[in-house]
């Protein structure tokens, strides 16, 4: 399978991204958590450049063991990159849509190596 040079990897620190185009489509490649995931920067819902958007963790409301509401945080666990669009959020790890499981992002295999970053088409 085709690969291409995204960049050396001193240049995508983490929470960096990087874009790079293969076959007529933008691939955008992030360091998020210590790994490196790569997306077509198409988002499922209207087309969005979804891989230009918001990196948050997810809001997760606090239920106490009584099931009272006692207000909300932030997850530290699940990273989500938001479509700028229209607010579309998906874990950037999986690229699963955090509202529905049914869409995703298209994912690409990436490589990191001594020379640099890759990601195969």
């Amino acid at each position: 399978m085709p690969e291409i040079f995204v960049a050396r990897s001193e240049d995508l620190p983490e929470g960096g991204r990087v874009f790079v185009t293969a076959n007529g489509n933008q691939i955008g490649v992030v360091r998020a958590k210590g790994q490196l995931h790569a997306y077509l920067n198409i988002c499922p819902h209207q087309g969005g450049p979804v891989c230009e958007g918001l990196m948050v963790h997810r809001v997760e409301e606090i239920i106490a063991e009584d099931k009272t509401y006692q207000g909300m945080r932030f997850s530290e666990d699940d990273l989500h990159i938001v479509c700028p669009w229209h607010g579309w959020e998906f874990n950037i790890e999986t690229g699963r849509c955090a509202g529905d499981g049914q869409h995703g992002l298209k994912r690409f295999r990436t490589e990191e190596r001594a020379d640099g970053i890759y990601v195969v088409v």
